[in-house]
């Protein structure tokens, strides 16, 4: 059975920021965590280096996590252990996420701590994970409160000069970097070809583009000319279609992963309820997003440890997976002013969006997954036709994204309509005559209109 909250609950236990809050706690923290990296390398290194992605005094990555603490920890302010462990578990996913995307870009590691004890991959280390939790227990009880109130304290006018100013040079400032990378990146391709080449910066003639280059070889060692020479790209089997986890085959398995769970779904409240119900996120095809994503999330995260244990995959599915429920949990909350679960029935549930039960079921899940299912999805989507697996994979990104805008617009209709029952343009007369509530009730069994007080 599914459960619903007022707007009431909602303001009550969330803390709800403004744009312009997160905006400026984006660009605090990214200036934060420049400053503690400048004050590491200068005591591990004895000299200073400016270890920032951009030239600007930031670090985009710690203005990310900041943002993220700011929308999913407030509700935990006052549970230190779930907002230690929650605090971790963000850091955790942003940076592999951050790192693993680099290297499939620029096929190299920015970072490296496989020398490390309890690393993960080489992103990151237990240690940072722990800096983390504490830093997220720390910013949410009390310096986020306190910047809040210094914020407010400044004309809402010079504030807005400001933010427009800083995000401007961000924007200038990251479009010069990533052209100097992907420069700088085609040099050193070309590198390997030509062992006699002395300096790769040697050959980036525009001066911003040199000097950024320099910095960056000096700040990242794992890219230097050198270290890349040695260590050449692991070369892929062209004539197979996604072979490993590359983003083809993640794309794959994010649809087969959605058509999946939507079946398992239904099925499971056939079996339970009596019932036959959609279970679909979308209002195209058997699609549950929620899985999908699941699905996709796991699999780059655990993908390199496949072949652990089932106690190994079970713990960090466990825990994974609910924080994932949770992060949708209150995703659909703070957008939609509703949510389409509640536990708070169950035992040892937290805020009602999970519980210990259905935490161990995302663990059996994911051993099922990397275990069973996805060597036997994985070995179908590498037998698919190069020339027809590099023509519909695009074409299935732009239906499903197409069918996701058209399902929140149709969803957000169909709750405007309770106060504004008559159409105001050709947008909303489109959606009323094709989405009339009667079909997204049929669609959405349990979407509930939230009472509002």
């Amino acid at each position: 059975m599914v459960y619903y909250c007022s707007l009431q609950k909602i303001k009550e236990n969330i803390m709800i920021y403004t744009w312009q809050e997160l905006f400026w706690i984006f660009f605090i923290y990214s200036f934060a965590g420049w400053c503690a990296g400048v004050v590491a390398n200068a005591l591990h290194r004895k000299q200073f280096v400016n270890t920032g992605f951009l030239n600007l005094p930031l670090c985009p990555i710690y203005g990310v996590i900041g943002v993220a603490y700011g929308i999913i920890l407030p509700e935990l302010r006052h549970r230190l252990f779930f907002l230690f462990l929650g605090g971790c578990i963000i850091a955790f996913v942003i940076i592999f996420l951050t790192g693993f995307i680099l290297e499939q870009i620029f096929n190299r590691k920015w970072w490296d701590y496989s020398q490390s004890r309890f690393q993960f991959q080489g992103y990151l280390n237990q240690l940072h994970l722990l800096i983390f939790g504490a830093i997220a227990v720390i910013c949410i009880r009390y310096v986020n409160p306190l910047l809040f109130r210094l914020i407010h304290l400044i004309p809402s006018s010079v504030l807005f000069l400001s933010a427009m100013i800083l995000l401007i040079l961000l924007v200038i400032d990251t479009l010069c970097c990533i052209a100097a990378l992907f420069q700088m990146h085609q040099s050193i391709r070309a590198a390997r070809f030509v062992e006699q080449m002395q300096d790769i910066t040697e050959d980036i003639g525009h001066a911003l583009t040199r000097t950024v280059s320099k910095r960056m070889e000096k700040a990242y060692p794992n890219i230097e000319k050198k270290l890349v020479l040695k260590t050449p790209a692991k070369q892929k089997n062209k004539e197979v279609f996604a072979e490993g986890c590359c983003a083809a085959k993640l794309i794959w398995l994010f649809f087969l992963g959605a058509f999946l769970g939507d079946l398992t779904e239904t099925i499971f409240c056939r079996i339970t309820a009596g019932i036959w119900m959609s279970r679909s996120s979308v209002v195209y095809g058997p699609f549950s997003i929620v899985w999908g994503l699941g699905c996709t999330f796991l699999t780059a995260l655990l993908y390199k440890y496949r072949e652990k244990s089932d106690r190994y995959i079970f713990i960090y599915g466990t825990l994974l997976g609910g924080a994932y429920e949770y992060i949708c949990s209150l995703f659909t909350e703070l957008v939609f002013g509703t949510v389409f679960w509640d536990y708070s029935k169950l035992p040892f549930n937290l805020g009602g969006r999970i519980n210990l039960l259905y935490c161990f079921f995302w663990g059996i899940a994911a051993v099922v997954w990397l275990k069973i299912l996805y060597p036997v999805l994985s070995g179908w989507i590498e037998k698919i036709p190069r020339k027809i697996g590099w023509i519909v994979t695009p074409l299935a990104v732009v239906f499903m994204t197409i069918n996701i805008l058209i399902s929140g617009m149709a969803l957000a209709r169909y709750t405007d309509r309770i106060a504004h029952p008559k159409p105001h343009n050709a947008v909303e007369a489109f959606f009323d005559r094709h989405f009339h509530d009667d079909r997204i009730e049929q669609i959405y069994p349990n979407a509930k209109i939230v009472e509002k007080e």
